[in-house]
């Protein structure tokens, strides 16, 4: 982050209480941390200027019958920045790094339908000259990230009862096959509440209801449906690196396939662990480490993932740059927006 942004405790505390009601009322939020409503106004507003934190909605394409996929490219050197860029812009691509020194970028696929993702898997990349090789897994379940789950890092900023008087909204996070085995089938309405959802996480419900020609009443219903059926989430999402975290890094774990579920339950419950997941291929978990600086992040995969049962090797795969998380662009270290292409270098 640039030097003037200054995350004070205060900060840390919205963040959290955030991340555990995401749609919560400053005045409900504002009794839970002690001050005042407008305190809090103030210093969410502060935040999301300075590109610490943006919420959103985000799309699961799993409960629409879709898959998910982790790409790795590996490109010809001077092409990776402009092919990472174009990635990021499309809609369906929600994570974009630079990894490897910056010969490789690595980047999620969360097409809502076949055609898109076949188009570009294998239709669009494989014609580009610039890419060398591709390495596409399928996610086949996921242990931590997206869909209601609480980034540990910042567990125990609140004390349980404070966690408890905000609640939570919509289902909690748990283990549940990557592709709905009935997928559901949005309506118009859906769709409307859904884009103004991915701009604004949390967006009053008058306005999600004029966007979606409903009343108030029945745009509350719809939103906990496609809560509750987890076609949403409602993400927090934060600039790592405004908390202290600038070290990242891809982890590409390959486990005995009797101790694939038992590793990725055991990083889920790891601080540093932002996302992990069961995946097709030759490494079959994946996960995404946020760390202090290089030094923290040796100490913990060399100690906690190294002794893991069932390890058999592992692969660190530092992130050079930071292009698009969860949906969201990035300029430098900071959260840019949807918008953000104009303001990348």
């Amino acid at each position: 982050m640039a030097e003037s942004v200054t995350v004070q405790p205060d900060d840390v505390r919205l963040i959290r209480a955030l991340q555990v009601a995401p749609r919560a009322s400053f005045a409900a939020i504002a009794a839970v941390l002690g001050v005042t409503e407008n305190a809090v106004g103030r210093r969410y507003r502060r935040l999301r200027a300075e590109g610490v934190l943006r919420v959103a909605g985000i799309v699961d394409p799993g409960a629409l019958g879709q898959s998910k996929w982790l790409v790795r490219l590996r490109c010809r050197p001077g092409s990776v920045a402009a092919i990472a860029d174009a990635l990021a812009k499309r809609d369906d691509v929600s994570w974009v790094g630079l990894c490897a020194g910056g010969s490789e970028i690595g980047f999620a696929i969360r097409s809502r339908t076949r055609q898109e993702r076949d188009d570009l898997l294998g239709q669009q990349l494989p014609r580009t000259a610039a890419v060398l090789d591709i390495h596409a897994s399928a996610m086949l379940r996921q242990f931590v990230g997206g869909r209601g789950h609480y980034w540990a890092a910042l567990r125990g900023t609140l004390t349980p009862e404070q966690e408890t008087m905000l609640g939570s909204e919509g289902a909690p996070f748990t283990e549940a096959p990557v592709v709905a085995r009935e997928p559901v089938r949005l309506t118009a309405e859906d769709e409307k509440l859904l884009d103004v959802l991915a701009t604004d996480g949390r967006a009053a419900l008058v306005d999600l209801a004029a966007a979606a020609g409903l009343t108030p009443g029945r745009a509350s219903r719809r939103l906990e449906a496609l809560l509750r059926r987890r076609v949403v989430h409602i993400d927090v999402e934060i600039a790592a690196a405004a908390l202290g975290y600038h070290a990242r890094a891809n982890l590409w774990l390959r486990v005995h396939p009797a101790a694939v579920k038992d590793v990725g339950r055991t990083l889920a419950r790891e601080p540093e662990i932002a996302f992990a997941a069961a995946v097709s291929g030759p490494h079959n978990v994946h996960a995404v480490a946020h760390c202090r600086d290089l030094d923290e992040l040796f100490e913990f995969t060399s100690d906690r993932i190294g002794s893991l049962p069932g390890l058999q090797s592992l692969e660190v795969s530092p992130l050079l740059k930071h292009v698009k998380q969860a949906g969201t662009l990035l300029s430098g270290d900071r959260l840019a927006g949807q918008f953000a292409d104009q303001l990348l270098p």
